[in-house]
């Protein structure tokens, strides 16, 4: 198939459509409009728009935008051609097309009454990380698995009739993150997950994929270990203050996106209130990059380039 068919094809979808397979469900709808918590960051009031007529959306929490090719290429972090061939894999062009109106799904979406439980994630089975696909996905973040192993699970889970496999972080009150290359979401009840290595000093971080990169990268830079507080969605901040505030020394690792900027001010300013200065920015770490996993990333990408130069002779 030629990149302009399959860009053709991938365009056919509908943003909306898409979003339901990747288990991704509107929290209102005005006309045309749909409104989502935002895919990309956790978040408790819906800010992403989908303009189902004109099938782009419009995320309000970093005034950025576009068409569902723009979209899958930020999802799933890479470039137009392959997000493009991602949609279709997703096997619902033949279910969704841009001009369906009445998918069961999308009408159960806009008020028709639902099957009790059939929108809940419900975990069906728990093991160790063994699926290749899940493995793969790990390379391509730059997690190895031993250090993954140690943190992660292999989950199975049902959404809507539709079962799948991802990788799980466990928070306090025993719900999940849930991610694959394909799925990004959680499963109830959602919380913090609080790692006590008996220290005075804590180590901030928004989501599981950046905690894992810290645990990559700490003994190379010589870190110290410290506990460890995965918030798992950023509206568990101020909840987390007290918790935080137990330590000498608190750490933000939170993204650099415009959500992730405003939280870590908001924490710094708590040092006024407080007089002290427990909050560090620690941000500065990965400054050219959104995120700890999007540094962690490019470092190895440009090492690998450095081998295959010497290995070259250049």
């Amino acid at each position: 198939m030629s990149s302009q068919i399959i860009f053709e094809e991938a365009k056919k979808v509908e943003l909306v459509a898409l979003l339901a397979s990747l288990g991704f469900m509107p929290d209102r709808i005005t006309r045309q409009d749909y409104w989502y918590r935002s895919p990309f960051r956790d978040e408790h009031t819906a800010s992403f728009k989908v303009d189902r007529t004109r099938n782009i959306y419009y995320d309000h929490g970093e005034g950025k935008g576009g068409n569902i090719i723009d979209f899958a290429a930020r999802f799933f972090r890479c470039d137009a051609k392959t997000a493009a061939t991602k949609i279709i894999e997703q096997n619902i062009g033949s279910n969704f097309s841009f001009h369906q109106q009445q998918h069961p799904t999308l009408m159960a979406m806009a008020g028709e009454k639902k099957e009790p439980g059939r929108g809940k994630i419900i975990i069906t089975g728990l093991r160790p990380l063994q699926s290749t696909p899940l493995l793969s996905y790990l390379e391509e973040r730059k997690i190895p698995l031993h250090i993954a192993q140690q943190y992660c699970k292999e989950v199975d889970f049902s959404l809507y009739g539709k079962q799948q496999t991802v990788i799980g972080f466990e928070n306090r009150s025993r719900g999940f993150e849930l991610r694959s290359p394909t799925f990004k979401g959680s499963s109830s009840p959602k919380d913090i997950a609080f790692f006590n290595n008996g220290k005075q000093e804590v180590s901030v971080f928004e989501g599981f994929f950046d905690f894992l990169s810290f645990a990559v990268i700490r003994p190379q830079a010589g870190l110290v270990l410290t506990n460890y507080l995965v918030l798992n969605s950023l509206s568990f901040l101020e909840k987390s203050r007290s918790l935080m505030e137990q330590h000498h020394t608190i750490s933000l690792f939170l993204d650099r996106g415009i959500s992730g900027r405003q939280y870590t001010q908001k924490a710094l300013a708590w040092n006024k209130e407080s007089q002290s200065e427990k909050y560090t920015d620690s941000s500065h770490l990965y400054q050219y990059r959104d995120d700890l996993n999007e540094w962690l990333i490019a470092q190895s990408k440009q090492q690998q380039q450095q081998r295959t130069q010497r290995g070259r002779g250049l």
